[in-house]
């Protein structure tokens, strides 16, 4: 398979492998070797695909995007999670722009479809010292997936199930590039989500929805308000008062689904 995807910066050198153990891991190799910031790595198939939290992704071959996307931003360390949500954010969108296709954001980095993943994102750090050496974000989209595991049944959906027919994959690739582009070229300049934030709160899909917080020592009930513009989730608790959850320390759940 060739992907074209000169008419954009980011993806000017593209990387693409068969089989492959991560594109993460490959990416963060490539930086090591000093590979320039807009470097892509694309793989048909992934033997040690991973998601958030050590997860393993299910990553079969040739029917789905497996990317990632190395970045080299003059940035802090503390600003670098905000880069996932730019990334959601553009991946909603390029899917709409190829397929016309709404879909929605569970904060902080999953892409739903009829309340079922699709996408999932996941962004890895180098640093050198207290500066940041290279951000990595992986992105895994279920395109022509038609079985995927019993456990998974339930909470995830792919392009061909929810459309009824087979999706190129370039297509939505140089369209989620795209978009990237653009909201990361806008994220730099503020180095903060002021000028994405409208739109990302327009497609979260917990938005006003009541979630459960989960993290060490301590769960709770609340309604997911919105983010702030540093990307952390505001939710307001029962007794009226509002907390910002940081995504690197907690996970938020839909009460009712997956959601």
């Amino acid at each position: 398979m060739e992907y074209k995807l000169e008419e954009i910066q980011t993806g000017k050198a593209v990387y693409y492998y068969d089989v492959i153990d991560s594109t993460n891991t490959e990416a963060k190799r490539l930086a090591a070797a000093g590979a320039c910031e807009g470097t892509l790595v694309l793989a048909e198939a992934q033997i040690a695909g991973r998601g958030r939290r050590g997860r393993s992704w299910e990553s079969p071959k040739g029917t789905s995007i497996y990317m990632s996307l190395l970045l080299r931003p003059d940035i802090s360390s503390d600003r670098a999670s905000m880069i996932t949500l730019v990334m959601g954010l553009s991946v909603v969108e390029g899917l709409e722009q190829a397929f016309g296709v709404k879909t929605q954001i569970k904060w902080p980095n999953d892409v739903v479809l009829n309340k079922k993943k699709l996408v999932g994102i996941l962004t890895e750090m180098g640093l050198q010292g207290t500066k940041i050496d290279y951000i990595v974000i992986g992105i895994g989209i279920n395109v022509n997936t038609v079985n995927f595991p019993e456990e998974l049944v339930d909470k995830a959906t792919s392009l061909r199930l929810e459309l009824g027919y087979p999706v190129e994959r370039e297509l939505l690739i140089a369209a989620v590039m795209k978009a990237f582009e653009q909201n990361y070229q806008e994220f730099l300049k503020t180095q903060d989500l002021s000028g994405v934030k409208t739109r990302y709160e327009a497609v979260m899909a917990n938005q006003n929805q009541p979630v459960r917080v989960l993290q060490p020592g301590c769960e709770y009930e609340g309604t997911a308000v919105g983010i702030n513009t540093m990307g952390e989730l505001l939710v307001e608790k029962m007794d009226g008062t509002c907390e910002a959850v940081y995504a690197g320390e907690v996970s938020v759940r839909g009460l009712y689904s997956y959601v």
